[in-house]
């Protein structure tokens, strides 16, 4: 593959990844704020879809491409700055896999409190909770891991 194009698939890649993390988060966050079972209900929805549609595929394309990259271009795997963007991917992988399975209760407890007529349970909000909490360190890790991408440090 021509290396201009490998590499505009690695950084579409990442924007959508990064773009659609920081908007199901805004999404989420906005819509639980508000307190509006409904809204929530269609938030957790959307939240859950598009991670499917857009968060799963870039979770793979990025570490393929980055590779793919990375021997194209004669970066060797050992760098510092590669082997620090991998373990930073880890983490930012291993905040997103509970975070799923998070959204999926959430969004099925959402709907049940909507077709029931009540409020939202306690557990939802101690999930909410440990979801919001897991996105700080994959926001960070994905804020270093584009710094990194970028600036290629020597160490």
């Amino acid at each position: 593959m021509d290396p201009t194009t490998l590499k505009l698939i690695h950084i579409l890649s990442a924007i959508l990844l990064f773009g659609t993390g920081l908007g199901t988060a805004f999404h989420g966050m906005a819509s639980n704020l508000s307190k509006d079972v409904r809204a929530i209900a269609v938030a957790n929805r959307n939240v859950v879809l598009a991670d499917w549609l857009f968060t799963t595929p870039t979770v793979v394309i990025q570490p393929v491409s980055g590779l793919w990259l990375a021997l194209e271009q004669g970066w060797p795997l050992t760098s510092g700055w590669i082997v620090l963007t991998l373990v930073l991917y880890a983490v930012a992988g291993a905040c997103w896999l509970p975070v799923v399975w998070l959204q999926i209760r959430m969004r099925r407890m959402a709907e049940d409190a909507v077709a029931a007529g009540t409020p939202l349970p306690p557990l939802y909000h101690r999930y909410f909770r440990i979801w919001f909490a897991l996105g700080w360190p994959a926001f960070t890790a994905m804020v270093a891991i584009v710094g990194l991408m970028v600036f290629k440090p020597d160490f």
